[in-house]
């Protein structure tokens, strides 16, 4: 009989539990999710399927990529900082970008805000263009290091160009010089990771996956960030990994155009302190003792900053400095990116700068090395073309690089790429640098980039067929996850 009556109280035992459940979600949809369309969605979907729709949230709703990154920053211990005695004042630089240029200064109170760190002036900053000028300066310094070597790198092979790099960091580890490796374990061959600890270097794999342990490009939470710190005074940063793919002179199927920069002077001191905390974060230990010291040693004209993004603290810092940057254009905005998939803020940001009349110039690959991607780009380029921008793209090899220059006087280089994946999912890292002459350097770059390009035009895009123009506004739905 108990049994019985209990029986009959088990329909409104569910229907109070599924009504509790969907207040729930639905309550924490409105509080957490920042567009109001995504809180209305999810809400409808909530209350219209009972149980499955308040589960489907939990799944994937909830953006856990934040909390989590938060928390495992939240592990490493504090790091002692210094206070750079080259910062750059607001004045120093207008005085630096004029004539012409001196407006760009409110970028820099953008990152001044943001960073966490102060625009540094006396640096000097080389661009390197593919493998075949990267990869012998990078393999030089350290050759020549004494104190200490620290690398930090997305992808690394174990072809001939990633075993000349093994060979090199475990020769500068067997003659005293403390090295540090910290390579992503979805980006990296970790065959690479046994022969560097075979041969005595110290390394860590970024975030290995718990429960899944496969490796997939389209995993959440990568470290993308590419820094090579030679004695805390030497660095390197860019788009490039270390491959074979990025000697484009190099006999082979797959090649990749990139860009490096190699950095001397107090920036440096950027690119250690963000290997410092990633280490820190991925191992709870910090780096610490003389060999890491960054010396304030000043060695050129250039004011530049370097800046870490990342799903955690930073969230919002990689799309607020390019907002900054869009906003304060007055003659012309340059972008070369492998994926342009920006997010509405950005692509409304664009038309607003090219409706004022800036020249927008977009470069991206004629042929993308992701399908996904190019179908997603394909299905938003006519948000930016309707307004004035410019699309152009460029010839394979598959360009990579990744360059945003405003009115031939404020240039962002880096591991950045103009995307979701970029603005909110991954650990990047970036420098701004205000300087005509480096300036110059990216311009005429990006004019031989032009020369061999093709314009795209609204006609082009407009004229796709059905099934394709389907097919793309499918693969643009996923755009977050590519």
């Amino acid at each position: 009989m108990f049994v019985s009556r209990l029986w009959d109280f088990l329909p409104l035992v569910a229907t109070l539990i599924a009504v509790a459940l969907a207040l729930f979600t639905s309550v924490h949809a409105v509080l957490h999710k920042r567009d109001p369309r995504a809180a209305v969605s999810w809400s409808g979907l909530i209350w219209l399927v009972p149980i499955g729709g308040a589960m489907l949230y939990l799944m994937f709703g909830v953006n856990r990529i934040a909390r989590r990154a938060a928390n495992l920053r939240r592990r490493r211990k504090s790091i002692e900082r210094r206070n750079p005695s080259a910062i750059c004042t607001q004045e120093e630089l207008c005085e630096a970008l004029t004539p012409g240029a001196s407006h760009l200064g409110a970028i820099a109170k953008v990152g001044d805000k943001l960073a966490g760190k102060p625009l540094l002036e006396g640096n000097h900053v080389t661009m390197l263009v593919n493998g075949e000028q990267a990869y012998p300066e990078m393999l030089k310094a350290i050759e020549e290091a004494k104190r200490s070597v620290a690398l930090e790198i997305y992808i690394i092979e174990l072809d001939e160009t990633g075993r000349k790099f093994v060979d090199a960091l475990i020769a500068a580890s067997k003659r005293g010089c403390k090295v540090l490796v910290l390579m992503d374990y979805v980006g990296s061959h970790l065959s690479v990771a046994r022969a560097l600890r075979a041969g005595g270097v110290t390394v860590t794999v970024f975030l290995p996956p718990i429960l899944l342990p496969f490796r997939n490009r389209y995993m959440n939470l990568r470290n993308h960030r590419k820094i090579l710190v030679i004695d805390g005074c030497v660095g390197f940063t860019g788009g490039m990994n270390i491959r074979d793919s990025h000697l484009v002179q190099k006999p082979g199927r797959h090649h990749e155009q990139d860009t490096h920069f190699k950095l001397v002077g107090p920036v440096v001191e950027h690119l250690a302190d963000t290997f410092v905390d990633d280490w820190a974060f991925a191992t709870g230990e910090v780096p610490s003792g003389p060999e890491w010291t960054t010396p304030n040693v000043t060695c050129g004209r250039v004011n530049a900053r370097g800046i870490a993004f990342d799903p955690g603290e930073n969230l919002d810092v990689l799309r607020l400095v390019i907002g900054g940057a869009i906003a304060a254009a007055r003659r012309s905005i340059r972008i070369v990116s492998p994926y342009f998939i920006p997010e509405q803020a950005v692509i409304t940001a664009l038309n607003v700068a090219a409706l004022r009349g800036v020249k927008v110039d977009i470069l991206i690959p004629s042929k993308n090395d992701s399908r996904f991607v190019q179908w997603a780009t394909s299905a938003m380029l006519w948000q930016v073309l309707i307004n004035g921008c410019r699309v152009y793209l460029t010839q394979e090899p598959f360009d990579h690089s990744k360059l945003l220059l405003v009115d031939d006087a404020w240039v962002f280089f880096g591991s950045a790429n103009m995307d979701t994946r970029s603005m909110r999912l991954n650990f990047e890292f970036n420098v701004e640098c205000y300087d005509l002459d480096v300036a110059g350097v990216v311009a005429r770059h990006i004019d031989g980039k032009l020369k061999s390009a093709r314009e795209l035009t609204m006609k082009e895009v407009d004229g796709r067929n059905f099934p394709v123009r389907l097919r793309d506004g499918i693969a643009r739905l996923f755009s977050p996850y590519l």
